[in-house]
């Protein structure tokens, strides 16, 4: 039996790149990855960040993660645009109906990136690199946006051969590649080498990828214990994991907000745990998921943080028994200090088609088909479509927090 085959389909710049999509389709001439645009909230907002940077906006030094400030000072032209997360669910999702016709073993990897398991497809698609330029064409022609396509015999060598040259592209990193393609580049580039191990790694002259690949294992063992001897099999292609097809592979989803103002009484407070609630709902049910467990975790203007958890009697999906657990949880933690940031956080999920439903539970079908048709209505029209009456007029966002946490999707901890 012959090597597998994996891909690691990676949307260039996503959020901007969905965002420019969806202007161009309804009729907007200007396409934001052609000019300076960040994708990245209200300027408005405290710790408003770069989320998505376009190829222009890059030659100005802007860098995903730094204020907006920091960014307009660089460039004074650059255009900022709100994220939209119902936007992107919609786009991911797309992407994901589109991939699994090529293969049956796909798995999520985030909101943008995804491996598949190509293995034995040649008589249906053609040579690896003939079906990945394939996908990669017909992602850019029927949905709007490119991709870059990292393909090797594993999913570590396929995401790196992903990040080599950007946007469009199809890369291969094979085996018999590694010493010519990703020894030399610098070890930070290494999937799971953080600041803080660039930093110790450079103070024992490690400074390329192929000059962790040849030091001794024992050693990184002894001085950096399991993850040195991890991210030394990394850099020498070695990665055994499969791929997980299971939903998202979801442990948990997170929403969270950092407020505008100090939130100073409880009203205020709980129309922004019902923002958080409503988005993080709409979330598990798109997973097909229920949670047992909710948590709230707030930090007070002196950056004081705590966080309270209770488990449900019984899994649910629904908005309004979160949002209620949630704010027993706020009553219960929240000692009247103004609030500057809060946090709803679901986990212990299981399926939502197969858990025992209680005979005390007797409008939860009722529940259930209004949330579901509450879904519907914003994947179709958009956010404000269906609002809660309480947010009109009311200066705060119906639907707050990111689709883009590791809570949501497994942004991999380890690829094992």
């Amino acid at each position: 039996m012959g090597d597998k085959i994996i891909f690691h389909i990676d949307v260039n710049s996503a959020f901007l790149s969905w965002e420019a999509a969806d202007r161009l389709q309804h009729g907007d001439t200007l396409d934001l990855r052609d000019v300076p645009s960040v994708v990245g909230g209200d300027e408005s907002k405290r710790h408003g960040i770069v989320l998505a940077k376009s190829i222009p906006a890059k030659k100005f030094n802007i860098k995903t993660g730094e204020s907006l400030f920091s960014a307009r000072m660089k460039c004074s032209e650059l255009i900022i645009v709100p994220p939209n997360y119902n936007l992107y669910m919609r786009c991911s999702s797309a992407l994901h109906q589109m991939l699994m016709e090529y293969s049956p073993y796909i798995q999520p990897f985030s909101v943008d990136e995804y491996f598949l398991d190509c293995t034995g497809m040649e008589n249906h698609f053609g040579s690896p690199l003939e079906a990945a330029h394939k996908i990669k064409n017909r992602i850019k022609k029927e949905l709007g946006f490119t991709v870059n396509i990292g393909i090797s015999t594993n999913k570590l060598l396929a995401k790196m051969a992903s990040e080599f040259e950007k946007p469009d592209k199809v890369h291969t990193l094979f085996k018999h590649e590694i010493p010519q393609k990703m020894w030399p580049l610098p070890v930070e580039e290494l999937f799971m080498v953080g600041r803080a191990t660039v930093s110790k790694l450079h103070a024992k002259n490690i400074f390329t990828i192929g000059d962790l690949a040849n030091t001794d294992p024992e050693f990184l063992k002894c001085w950096l214990k399991s993850h040195g001897l991890l991210i030394w099999q990394y850099a020498n292609g070695i990665d055994n994991s499969d791929i997980k097809t299971s939903a998202y592979g979801l442990k948990g989803i997170g929403n969270s907000t950092t407020t505008a103002f100090d939130v100073q009484d409880k009203k205020t407070a709980n129309m922004l745990l019902l923002s958080l609630c409503e988005t993080a709902a709409m979330r598990l049910r798109n997973a097909n998921k229920c949670c047992r467990v909710v948590c709230v975790s707030l930090k007070d203007f002196k950056f004081n943080s705590y966080s309270h958890q209770k488990k449900l009697d019984l899994p649910t999906d629904c908005t309004n028994k979160i949002y209620q657990k949630a704010c027993e949880l706020f009553d219960e933690i929240w000692d009247g200090e103004p609030l500057r940031h809060m946090g709803v956080h679901l986990s212990e999920l299981c399926e939502s088609d197969f858990y025992q439903v209680s005979m005390f539970e007797h409008e939860l079908q009722k529940y259930k088909a209004l949330d579901r048709a509450i879904d519907e209505i914003r994947l179709k029209y958009g956010s404000s479509a269906i609002v809660r009456s309480c947010f009109l007029h009311s200066g705060l966002r119906p639907l707050m927090g990111c689709i883009s946490d590791n809570a949501s999707y497994p942004l991999m901890s380890s690829i094992l």
